[in-house]
């Protein structure tokens, strides 16, 4: 019997490894293809400065580096578990392949390392950087974070994504073996509830093995900051945003890993929602919304 009403990561990577596995954010001090020109510039509309890495490592320091020092902070809060490197910030996968393979490879030979986690963009995965990926994956275990965020094309052009639905379906194909996550954002300008339940069911139809939901957070020095600073749009309320996250939730098949239901930000940069804050008050409020789903359904839920 599960704790949480879903396959949580917590849970699964208990299952496969026996024991705790902690992540360990790292920054390879990459870029992306629409930052740099390739394909646009100034990146996602939403993406901070730091490319969605605020909680990794510093660039600066070799990846060993990054590792000892983010993991002398986690073994403050987790005394015991095994270590995935996470390469967040950025796309990790845009850079030639043999300075990415001599930057996994080193994270994988790192004390007690199980896993290894890569986030990257579907439109940045040529074969060679697929076949590393498989190569690791027959070594330690290795999944892909994919950041879709919506499947409303029109939305996506307008958060300066820059590719389409039809990239990030070849790119799960194509990682066929790979357990590929893909990060989904709840309460982007114009989209309704059911544009995000589409963008859930559209991952699911791909063929990913798990999702992360992420309250959409504006922050300073974006663009999408200062979109919201000339003419506010509307954001979920607390209220609603339990509510997404339950329905998401909801439409899943069993065996799809739930590795995030909200996220974290840089509270100095946070313009709105300003109560994305208190992390631990909105998953209460969703573990509620859970409960009182549960009730009205007739323990849908096995918790």
């Amino acid at each position: 019997m599960s704790e949480k009403p879903y396959l949580s990561a917590g849970e699964f990577y208990k299952q496969k490894f026996g024991e705790r596995i902690i992540k360990i954010p790292l920054n390879l001090g990459l870029t992306c293809p629409n930052r740099d020109g390739t394909k646009g510039r100034g990146g996602c509309i939403f993406c901070s400065a730091n490319g969605s890495g605020d909680f990794a490592g510093s660039p600066g320091l070799s990846v060993t580096e990054q590792f000892y020092q983010i993991k002398a902070v986690m073994d403050k809060k987790w005394k015991s578990g095994a270590y995935m490197p996470y390469f967040q910030a950025f796309t990790n996968t845009y850079a030639p392949t043999s300075f990415l393979r001599a930057s996994f490879y080193e994270a994988a030979s790192l004390p007690n390392v199980k896993a290894l986690s890569i986030a990257t963009r579907p439109d940045c995965l040529e074969s060679d950087k697929i076949d590393l990926i498989k190569e690791l994956n027959e070594k330690l275990y290795t999944c892909v974070e994919l950041g879709l965020q919506t499947s409303n094309e029109k939305t996506g052009k307008f958060i300066n994504r820059c590719f389409d639905n039809d990239c990030f379906k070849s790119a799960v194909k194509n990682l066929e073996g790979i357990d590929v996550i893909a990060h989904i954002i709840l309460g982007l300008p114009g989209e309704t509830k059911e544009d995000m339940l589409a963008s859930v069911r559209f991952a699911v139809d791909c063929g990913v093995k798990g999702i992360k939901l992420q309250l959409l957070h504006v922050l300073k020095n974006t663009a999408l900051g200062k979109i919201y600073e000339e003419k506010p749009f509307p954001l979920p309320t607390f209220e609603e945003y339990a509510d997404l996250v339950v329905s998401c939730v909801e439409i899943l098949p069993e065996n799809i890993v739930v590795h995030r239901i909200t996220g974290d930000g840089r509270g100095q940069d946070l313009i709105a929602p300003l109560y994305s804050k208190n992390k631990k008050l909105v998953l209460n409020t969703i573990n509620k919304e859970f409960v009182k789903r549960n009730t009205k359904q007739g323990n849908r839920y096995n918790y």
